[in-house]
């Protein structure tokens, strides 16, 4: 089967091309390389270079890979420029996705993927957050997420075109060639990584009086060869129809739990600077996946805190100017 994967440059996306590669799959990545890396795309698959805000290069791209299935990745996604710049996620994001869509569906695509995320879950009524809990954006990127799902609700009535939304929560870790390398980088993992690497003086921490058994906020970390995985196996229960899942550890950790972990695992003092709390933060964010492992038998490989760091030091410490 051949998989056109849309944003196959950047962190999620090329770790999910390489699995999809080890499965058989012919693959193509696309990407605008604003932010993606094109030495990140694995040699096996075939690359090209185009932005989905420009419709009539992204029906030439669709055109000439000739998928059967999209996953669409692509997009910007830091949740608090998007409350600074909220065209740029409510509009760009929203028309990269749409011509995607059409240009798909135009092409006979039958399959489709949409990179979701938590951030649709805004101070949720209970915790840990299974499919069923209401959906309330937490800011114009997951407006735009939101968008985009009940798009495809409507092209699965009108068009046929079966997909799933991956709805998950941190993605973290590396595999051996591949990692995260953001411009800015706003991820809590990388970011402490960097302390220990000497390339920041300290790692702020937002607020150490939530309720939680250490002050700090507790959040789901989920490794993304662990998340690509479950994008293989929703692929394949497409033939059965559309569907939504939730994808996390549901093991919870703590700022300060992942900053511990970090000093114990590259030995390095990583100095802390408490600042205020965060407009928007709660203390807790955990995943209920109990229904994609029960549908279709997935089960994080790579679990534990310390399993998941230790990747990542290790692609950061191979690589420490990233793809560059």
């Amino acid at each position: 089967m051949k998989i056109l994967v849309s944003g196959g440059a950047g962190y999620i996306g090329s770790v999910t091309v390489e699995v999809l590669l080890r499965a058989g799959y012919q693959v193509t990545a696309l990407d605008s390389l604003v932010h993606g890396h094109r030495a990140a795309v694995p040699a096996g698959a075939e690359f090209l270079q185009a932005d989905l805000e420009d419709r009539a290069a992204t029906r030439e791209a669709i055109a000439r890979a000739r998928p059967e299935a999209v996953m669409h990745f692509a997009g910007y996604i830091q949740v608090g420029e998007s409350m600074q710049k909220p065209f740029k996620y409510l509009g760009q994001n929203t028309l990269a996705g749409l011509n995607l869509l059409e240009a798909a569906v135009e092409a006979g695509v039958r399959k489709f993927i949409l990179s979701s995320t938590a951030n649709l879950f805004d101070r949720p009524e209970r915790i840990p957050i299974d499919e069923t809990s209401i959906v309330r954006p937490g800011s114009p990127y997951g407006e735009s997420k939101l968008y985009l799902e009940r798009v495809l609700g409507w092209l699965d009535q009108t068009h046929g075109l079966k997909s799933a939304c991956l709805r998950y929560f941190n993605a973290a870790g590396a595999t051996d060639e591949r990692g995260e390398d953001h411009h800015p980088e706003t991820h809590l993992i990388p970011l402490v990584l960097q302390v220990a690497m000497g390339k920041r003086p300290n790692i702020s921490v937002f607020g150490d009086d939530y309720d939680t058994p250490d002050g700090t906020c507790i959040r789901d970390y989920i490794h993304v060869s662990d998340l690509a995985q479950a994008h293989v196996l929703a692929l394949r229960a497409l033939d059965q129809g559309s569907r939504t899942y939730n994808l996390g550890n549901g093991n919870g950790f703590s700022v300060l739990e992942v900053i511990r972990v970090a000093q114990e695992i590259t030995g390095r003092d990583i100095p802390i600077l408490k600042v205020p709390r965060r407009p928007g933060d709660v203390p807790r964010l955990l995943a209920d996946s109990t229904r994609i492992r029960t549908e279709l038998g997935w089960t994080p490989a790579i679990p534990d805190l310390r399993r998941i760091v230790e990747s990542a030091w290790r692609w950061h410490q191979k690589h420490p100017r990233g793809y560059e």
